[in-house]
């Protein structure tokens, strides 16, 4: 029998759960229905023919979906590897107590605060090859040296990578910073006394104490960079040569350019199938490490 302040929460969850619903639940149940048929925009049809799972089938034959799927692993791995190697130097230091550390943290929070279309046409300009700061620091004036970063296969990728890892690792550090403030000094002045060095603090009392929060930034930055979208279409439109055109941006080209959403549907749903099931598994680890820490 449910109580009366059981009545209470419900009737605070309903809006949330409201919200849920139409905004998350409806469209994932409409990208899966759309998944199973045939739509192509602009064409005159009266119905949208059922084709099961010929989309997907369509999809692991595609030579353009597993390359996109290829710079997507890519762009993952190294844009997590360093954010969260970043992100721990500079928790590391704006965790220590110094003067002015409180304006230093506003300032490394800073990228992560830019609306990511701003800091991707920031990064555009940058890299620009005529008039870009990045070549005339590297090259002074000597336009004949210049390089094209945003025109070459071979750069273009290193360049969105360089730009998500500017703006996401504030956020990575954030979340580290939160692991550091948690474990108590005590454990440092015992090291100190009993003649710890500071790598061996940090390996025997900051490390194993902040991989839980370690985990969550891993959780957070793998499922983010996964669902890349804006960096590459504002940086690139997955050029030159598809070198940068990830997965999210090719569902998105299927769907609203050459116009087929079924296609396109079933890419997106693969994509939410990738994130699901890595963030179960890191959920699961996260618990795990949780576990074993309490214990």
């Amino acid at each position: 029998m449910i109580r009366k302040d059981q009545h209470l929460y419900l009737a605070l969850l309903l809006p949330a759960i409201i919200v849920l619903l139409l905004f998350i639940a409806a469209p994932i149940i409409n990208s899966f229905f759309l998944s199973f048929h045939r739509i192509i925009i602009g064409l005159p049809q009266l119905k949208t023919p059922f084709v099961a799972l010929d989309n997907y089938l369509q999809l692991l034959k595609d030579p353009i979906a597993r390359h996109s799927f290829f710079i997507t692993i890519i762009f993952v791995a190294l844009t997590t590897f360093f954010e969260l190697l970043i992100g721990l130097f500079l928790a590391l230091l704006i965790h220590h107590r110094f003067p002015g550390r409180g304006a230093l943290r506003a300032c490394v929070l800073i990228p992560w605060a830019i609306p990511t279309v701003v800091s991707a046409q920031m990064w555009r300009y940058l890299f620009n090859d005529a008039y870009g700061v990045i070549n005339y620091m590297i090259f002074g004036a000597n336009t004949n040296s210049y390089i094209p970063w945003l025109a070459l296969p071979t750069t273009a990728l290193s360049s969105i990578i360089v730009a998500d890892i500017w703006k996401t690792s504030s956020f990575a550090a954030l979340l580290i910073l939160a692991g550091l403030q948690v474990i108590p000094e005590e454990l440092y002045q015992a090291a100190k006394v009993d003649g710890a060095i500071v790598w061996q603090r940090f390996r025997h009392i900051t490390w194993p104490l902040i991989r839980p929060a370690l985990l969550i930034a891993l959780l957070f930055r793998t499922i983010d960079a996964f669902r890349v979208f804006d960096l590459a279409f504002v940086m690139t439109q997955g050029g030159p040569a598809d070198a940068t055109n990830v997965l999210q941006l090719y569902g998105y080209k299927k769907m609203f350019v050459e116009g087929w959403m079924g296609y396109g549907s079933a890419v997106s749903v693969c994509i939410f199938i990738i994130v699901l099931v890595i963030a179960v598994a890191y959920v699961k680890m996260v618990g795990r490490r949780l576990l074993e820490a309490n214990v």
